[in-house]
């Protein structure tokens, strides 16, 4: 099959089209947009990605808070933790239970999304995140909705916690 042949007078007013639509007209402008008010005085913590098996295992092993659309896990470093003591680290993961690789790619790019719109707002310096994707709801969820679930995940997390009391093991022993 051999393409389509693109006459001249076609071609020209469709290359016109694009290249004025990557124009360099400025958006409206506002007062309030000045580089000194549209930086925070603080920079916002680097996201590193989780890569190693073990940083995986450590977060599940620490806090966790079902959110609708997905699974948080959080663990505070160790002060004598090398890599990245000042950096926000996070991992993305979904089970075989989400669907086939496309859904699960679907699911983690979508997680990936709204962890880089919502931790460096909300996640904290020193600390490790590991969001797990759910069957039918990570991918169908719409994103606000998602950054919404992030969000109150990451305040639950962080919230302080009261001591509970204390149960009695079931088999009568103390400690």
């Amino acid at each position: 099959m051999t393409p389509p042949k693109v006459t001249p007078d076609i071609a020209e007013p469709a290359q016109r089209a694009t290249t004025s639509a990557v124009s360099s007209c400025p958006g409206p402008v506002s007062d309030a947009a000045t580089p000194e008010t549209a930086m925070p005085d603080t920079p916002a913590p680097a996201l590193k990605i989780l890569a190693k098996r073990s940083q995986f295992l450590a977060a599940a092993r620490a806090r966790r808070q079902g959110a609708g659309s997905m699974m948080v896990q959080a663990r505070r470093r160790a002060e004598d933790e090398p890599e990245a003591p000042e950096a926000i680290r996070v991992g993305f993961t979904c089970s075989k239970k989400v669907g086939n690789a496309v859904a699960r790619n679907r699911a983690k790019r979508r997680m990936r999304e709204a962890a880089r719109a919502v931790l460096p707002l909300q996640g904290r310096p020193g600390w490790d995140y590991v969001l797990i994707g759910r069957k039918d709801q990570t991918a169908d969820r719409p994103f606000e909705l998602l950054k919404q679930d992030l969000a109150r995940a990451l305040e639950r997390l962080h919230a302080e916690r009261a001591p509970g009391p204390k149960h009695p093991r079931k088999d009568g022993a103390r400690g």
